[in-house]
């Protein structure tokens, strides 16, 4: 399978390619602190620099089992990011510069999503109890008792906090197949934004407010799978003017983290092409 990492510009409505591989690259994570993207590929980290455009291995210490959940604190100066161990998927915490990370969830699996604005709490997915049903729940990023927020009405996934920190976009299919959703940060106020024959997953609010990024899979897909033609979609964040902005062949790994641009202006996201 061929990878493109690519950058969709507002301003313009153009996209460009920024890397390209033979390997099978995950999730872009744009840096606050400008200059470079995070990815994964093969269960590590990578970052890849704006100019010019390669990938460099990140020292997770022994979490090396990554998957496509990470993510840049807004200030920059961490990454949280989920990696496989022994009891399933946990959520680690990191210097931005790699190294040893710790371990913020209290059980697994649990599968990071995305920071409060202000840098104190996660908000990720997790299974409990033995039970299947995934919700959403937030922790202090020091770890310590996690909130659950939802209560099995449906798969939850893909959670993140809005601009301003008092809200939560996710997706669930409680009502049938897969749509988004939001709620305070409480968990309180539950509400599906609209309703379409869309498989809908992973929103992303950027960073200044103005709208939520999405991603589109044909209707009566299963799951969140790779190799599909989709769409990525940009909506108010009050579920209104909705709009196909890039079709194309993607999926999972395609913006399953936090992809904007610091300012708003553009979002990161991966291109997949089939091996011939």
């Amino acid at each position: 399978m061929r990878s493109a990492l690519e950058i969709y510009d507002l301003a313009s409505g153009q996209a460009r390619v920024l890397l390209q591989s033979d390997d099978l690259i995950e999730a872009p994570n744009w840096d606050p602190l400008g200059g470079s993207l995070l990815v994964n590929r093969a269960g590590r980290l990578f970052r890849v620099p704006l100019e010019p455009p390669h990938l460099v291995a990140v020292d997770t210490g022994d979490a090396i089992r990554c998957n496509n959940d990470h993510g840049f604190s807004p200030d920059g100066r961490w990454i949280a990011f989920s990696s496989h161990r022994e009891r399933g998927a946990e959520i680690f915490v990191m210097s931005r510069k790699g190294g040893q990370p710790k371990v913020v969830s209290p059980e697994a699996p649990s599968w990071f999503h995305g920071w409060s604005p202000d840098g104190s709490r996660l908000v990720y997915v997790a299974a409990r109890d033995g039970r299947r049903v995934i919700d959403v729940y937030t922790i202090g990023v020091d770890g310590g008792d996690e909130l659950r927020l939802t209560q099995g009405e449906g798969q939850c996934d893909g959670p993140e906090f809005s601009a301003s920190g008092r809200q939560i976009y996710y997706n669930c299919d409680r009502d049938g197949h897969a749509q988004i959703w939001v709620m305070a940060a409480d968990g309180t106020g539950q509400r599906k934004l609209f309703g379409d024959d869309g498989v809908n997953w992973f929103p992303h609010p950027s960073p200044d407010g103005a709208r939520v990024l999405y991603l589109a899979y044909p209707p009566g897909t299963p799951g969140h799978p790779r190799d599909l033609p989709v769409a990525l979609c940009l909506m108010d964040p009050d579920g209104g003017n909705r709009r196909r902005v890039l079709t194309f062949n993607g999926g999972q790994g395609t913006i399953n983290g936090p992809c904007w641009a610091p300012d708003g202006s553009a979002f990161a996201y991966m291109r997949y092409q089939a091996a011939v």
